[in-house]
């Protein structure tokens, strides 16, 4: 039986900012248009973008499941 830390089964949430900051790639503008458009691209249906009262938090493990899914199916596949 192996153990699991609780750091292991926490999910990872961050705001749009620090999201941003840890991935360089991802800029402000770019994430906050994701999310204004969230319900005509999934994201909304993947469960990435949580909403604590005004706050929006991303749950970095769903946003990048949700980003993989975006590539599938493309002119290169």
């Amino acid at each position: 039986m192996t153990k699991t830390t609780l750091a292991e089964t926490t999910p990872i949430y961050l705001t749009v900012n620090q999201f941003c900051t840890n991935h360089p790639a991802f800029k402000l503008g770019g994430i906050r248009a994701l999310i204004f458009n969230e319900n005509s691209n999934g994201l909304s249906s993947s469960g990435a973008i949580v909403r604590m009262g005004r706050k929006v938090l991303i749950h970095q493990e769903r946003f990048f499941n949700w980003l993989d899914n975006q590539s599938k199916g493309g002119a290169n596949n």
